[in-house]
């Protein structure tokens, strides 16, 4: 029988043992809070960020402050060439990469159409072709290591529930959630798990606006029988939950993190 890689860390303590980690669209946001709680963790961090530094600088020296070791990267994982200089420069900073997230993901709402072309071509390069390229170099690099690793995509509900008005970003995490199923299965046999969250109605600032809204706040509550927003913090707490021991033998799923909105809710 084939015997698990070891030193993951336990359902207790999380993660036991140093780790690395890459974190794609992590200075803000669900990223950020996604940071915070592996960077607790014992975990040494890269935040990949794309275009402003401020917010990921400002986060590195927040968890250098704190003693945690954390570096910024800028580069677009849409581009496989940056997908690979982002596992490069991890493996530089820390000598090695443990897991990776999946976090970076772009959203715009537009009547089916009317949709144009660049936003259909941008969000399928963001949100799906990302994530193929960021984790394909990455299971190179821990394939090398031989010692497994964890790969967790931030997904949404809406890789299993439609939502018009959103076809680019809907199509892209349904693809997302193949990718994971797929790349699972090719990679287990490597102690590599891959896993995708799935999150709802999280107060962040991709929903500000509908926050702002009395009206689609309401509306969106009502969908949601626990009746608010999630917190970043709680998507964070999952993928910190999947990067575990206690996780261990999880992979090729998606794990709805909503609410209960999908329970009750037909299309968004």
């Amino acid at each position: 029988m084939k015997e698990k890689a070891a030193g993951w860390g336990t359902a207790t303590d999380m993660l036991s043992q140093e780790r690395t980690a890459i974190v794609t669209g992590g200075a803000t946001g669900i990223g950020a809070a996604i940071v915070r709680a592996l960077s607790a963790a014992a975990t040494n961090i890269v935040i990949d960020y794309v275009g402003d530094p401020a917010p990921a600088r400002a986060l590195v020296a927040e968890l250098q402050g704190r003693g945690c070791a954390a570096v910024a990267c800028e580069a677009n994982v849409s581009l496989p060439a940056d997908a690979d200089r982002l596992v490069a420069a991890a493996v530089a900073a820390f000598g090695r990469l443990d897991i990776l997230v999946n976090n970076a993901g772009i959203e715009a709402r537009y009547p089916f159409v009317d949709t144009p072309d660049e936003v259909w071509q941008r969000e399928i390069a963001v949100n799906l072709s990302g994530p193929f390229y960021c984790s394909r170099s990455a299971a190179k690099q821990m394939i090398a290591q031989a010692h497994g690793g964890r790969i967790v995509n931030v997904s949404s509900i809406h890789e299993e529930i439609a939502a018009p008005t959103n076809a680019p970003y809907c199509a892209s995490k349904g693809g997302l959630r193949m990718l994971a199923r797929t790349i699972a299965v090719e990679l287990a046999q490597y102690d590599i798990t891959v896993n995708n969250v799935a999150p709802g109605a999280i107060d962040t600032p991709m929903d500000a606006a509908t926050i702002a809204s009395k009206t689609l706040d309401s509306e969106l509550l009502a969908e949601i029988p626990l009746h608010r927003w999630g917190k970043p913090e709680e998507v964070a707490g999952l993928v910190l939950w999947l990067c575990s021991e206690a996780a261990s033998y999880i992979t090729g799923t998606t794990v709805v993190i909503d609410g209960g909105m999908m329970r009750q809710a037909g299309s968004l």
